[in-house]
């Protein structure tokens, strides 16, 4: 099962999911007809040969990718040429695919560059799909995404075939005995031996940094003097570290289901345990269910399931504790899912896990033929090359019993998963936790949701102390699912819009409820 700090795969499996505020101040006097950010960068990212500098995107119709159709319509695609390694920028080269669709009104501020997180989503499947949510925007600003490094169109590595993948999922992902410990770190070495097999020397220039600088480079040949992002999930993260090291260059920058940048490896499964335990508590007393008392029947269902997985409709597969979990997961992400998730835990109560499963395969982006997506392998080989912390066995064994007191349900996996993710990983990490002070920059809107699974409310007001004073400003949605956007409130949604159209900054602690 992946890591639960994503966003964009969600997205493609929606269908599973469907059977006032404070003031503010204007940060600048910029009206309605500003058009910053529309003329061409001043000066190049530093260090930059000019044969990369001063290419120009060849921008041509779109294909079809392994996540979607072509788009089709104003959508255009066009590769950038970026330093395969930042620390020798004049050597070789990868290609970076991106898609735009132009501002559809006539008074275009620049581009706004999305990140769906993550890490390891494609940018240039979801945009067009996004599209929608943001018309408002885009009337102002060109859309535009990208595969990062390593990522779908942007040499995507897979590191396991179909087949394999399918064989994987009778791993016990929270082993109880000697054998399935032994069975669980062997599948994780397997992992990471076939991504550095896929990868090769690009194992070693996926990081986050990296990113940020390719960001970087994207905003000059757009063409624009500031960088206007949004960042969802790990784009939040990948926000940061961009204020951080270009701070001088952050224009308008949204960052919304926000990573906590104070937290390490065990920092953060703990945070998800509580977080998705949140989520599980608010959804169990929709229900009329006492939370303690439903999730302790959860726990129940999984501690069976460890035991004897139920049969489904899927020929061949069995509902195991691993995908039960995940299939649990899936639907807590949005308040829609959970009539759905009612209707999965019911059916597996009463011996079919075949619901689960299917939100399972949602997650997991396997289609009925069987087909994996490699959102997964991309997430990994970008997580263990930032992060250098490899908690062993005895480590995590020894922080069981506080993740099953945060969490019966979640606590367990997201512990072993501490031991599991990186373990043996074939390149090392690069940092404890990611830097993210940008002394100077211009005001930053973090965007948390108090219902959050993924990416805990707590995790907004930590991005926003550690962007720094007069940088970070924090707006509070008092709401449920990932990602506070689009997600129903018109105070969030109108608070952004001001903001990334006028330049309006809101009071830092303004609440939407």
């Amino acid at each position: 099962m992946a890591r639960l700090v994503r966003w964009t795969a969600l997205t493609a499996a929606a269908a599973l999911l469907t059977a006032g505020c404070g003031g503010g101040s204007s940060g600048d006097d910029t009206d309605d007809g500003d058009r910053s950010g529309a003329r061409p960068s001043a000066a190049a990212p530093s260090g930059v040969p000019a044969s990369l500098a001063s290419q120009t995107l060849d921008w041509g119709r779109c294909e079809d990718t392994a996540d979607a159709p072509a788009p089709g319509g104003d959508w255009q695609c066009a590769t950038l040429k970026a330093p395969l390694d930042w620390a020798d920028p004049g050597g070789e080269t990868i290609g970076l695919a991106l898609i735009r669709s132009r501002a559809s009104g006539d008074r275009r501020i620049g581009s706004l560059l999305f990140n769906f997180g993550g890490p390891g989503g494609s940018g240039v499947s979801t945009m067009p799909s996004y599209a929608d949510a943001v018309s408002d925007l885009h009337e102002r600003y060109d859309l535009v995404s990208w595969d990062p490094r390593g990522v779908g169109a942007s040499e995507g590595v897979r590191c396991r075939d179909d087949e394999a993948i399918q064989a994987a999922e009778s791993v016990d992902a929270t082993p109880d005995t000697p054998a399935e410990e032994r069975a669980f770190l062997a599948d994780a070495a397997d992992f990471g031996k076939g991504c550095r097999k896929a990868a090769g020397k690009l194992m070693a220039h996926v990081s986050t940094t990296d990113t940020a600088r390719d960001m970087d480079l994207m905003r000059h040949v757009l063409g624009d003097e500031k960088m206007h992002y949004f960042g969802i999930s790990y784009g939040t993260e990948l926000g940061g570290v961009y204020a951080h090291l270009f701070p001088e260059n952050v224009g308008r920058v949204v960052l919304d289901a926000v990573v906590d940048p104070s937290a390490d490896t065990m920092g953060h499964a703990e945070n998800q345990a509580r977080g998705f335990q949140r989520a599980l508590d608010d959804y169990l007393e929709s229900t009329g269910q006492d939370p303690e008392e439903g999730t302790r029947e959860i726990a129940a269902l999984l501690k069976r399931l460890d035991a004897e997985p139920l049969p489904t409709s899927s020929p061949g597969r069995r509902l195991t504790q691993t995908l039960a979990l995940t299939g649990i997961v899936l639907p807590l992400y949005s308040k829609d899912g959970w009539p759905t998730l009612t209707s999965a835990l019911e059916a597996a109560q009463d011996g079919d896990g075949s619901e689960l499963l299917a939100l399972a395969d949602g997650y997991n982006e396997r289609d009925d033929s069987g087909t994996y997506g490699t959102m997964t392998h991309s997430q990994r080989v970008i997580s263990c090359l930032d992060d250098k912390q490899r908690p062993t066995a005895e480590e995590t064994k020894r922080r069981l019993p506080e993740f099953e007191r945060i969490s019966p349900v979640f606590g367990p996996f997201l512990g072993w998963d501490t031991a599991g993710w990186c373990h043996e990983w074939p390149v090392p990490g690069q940092h404890e936790t990611p830097e993210v002070s940008a002394p100077g920059a211009a005001p930053v809107l973090v965007v948390g949701n108090t219902g959050d699974p993924a990416t805990p409310y707590e995790g907004a007001r930590r991005m926003a102390d550690e962007l720094g004073e007069d940088v970070g400003v924090v707006l509070t949605w008092k709401g449920e699912g990932h990602g506070a956007y689009g997600s129903g409130s018109d105070c969030v949604d109108s608070t952004v819009d001001a903001y990334l159209l006028k330049g309006t900054v809101p009071t830092d602690g303004t609440v939407c409820s």
